[in-house]
């Protein structure tokens, strides 16, 4: 079994990696239209296909649907801010549901301040980058969106240096789009952070999630 597990699956993480990781080389290719907008997709949508035939029960239908929406929204994002922003919300209610049925039994009070800190300063913090530019309520309610979705990822069952920190990471690259998008940060300081620690988040995510999946009980 563990050596067919391999054979099955494990092409779909490297898939993901390679169209990932090549995809920070050529993002900048200003002719690349329609086949860069979906090489930017492919990366997490390979990781889609993982979760959704490695991952088990209803917690694993929604990851894959939380990575399904994420490979939208990077295609999305391409067309328009607002678009691609709504398709990661909708992945990020849905990555809420997966962590709040299941949660951590026992949490110290570290945590539950980090979770805590998560949910306030995220979205706090995606308003002052973002105000006064026109829309900044949107990116403020946006940026609780995904500061609630790491809290709860946080204080989940999941491995939390995995789970937890690439919810962390995915926090992160938001709020330096929010940063490059108000003007509170360069474009050449943020062009090489983003995507890194973005795709970083999504892998450590999907693999965190669908790795504990499989060491339940059937």
């Amino acid at each position: 079994m563990p050596r067919r597990a391999l054979l099955d699956y494990r092409p779909w993480l490297l898939a993901s990696l390679l169209a990932g990781v090549t995809y920070f080389f050529v993002m900048d290719d200003q002719i690349g239209g329609l086949w860069l907008m979906l090489w930017k997709g492919a990366g997490v949508a390979f990781l889609a296909m993982y979760a959704a035939l490695r991952g088990r029960g209803t917690d694993g239908v929604l990851i894959a649907m939380v990575m399904a929406l994420g490979a939208a929204g990077d295609m999305g994002i391409e067309l328009d801010l607002r678009l691609g922003g709504a398709l990661f919300a909708a992945g990020h209610l849905l990555a809420i549901a997966l962590y709040l049925r299941n949660r951590r039994e026992k949490t110290t009070g570290s945590q539950k301040l980090a979770a805590v800190a998560l949910a306030v300063f995220t979205p706090l913090l995606g308003a002052l980058m973002t105000y006064p530019q026109p829309n900044w309520q949107i990116a403020a309610g946006y940026s609780l969106v995904v500061g609630v979705m790491a809290a709860f990822a946080w204080t989940s069952r999941f491995p939390r240096y995995r789970v937890g920190m690439g919810a962390v990471l995915f926090v992160v690259s938001d709020l330096l789009i929010f940063a490059r998008e108000g003007g509170a940060m360069s474009e050449d300081a943020t062009q090489w952070l983003i995507w890194p620690l973005y795709y970083a988040a999504q892998f450590l995510i999907a693999t965190g999630v669908v790795q504990t999946l499989r060491r339940d009980p059937v």
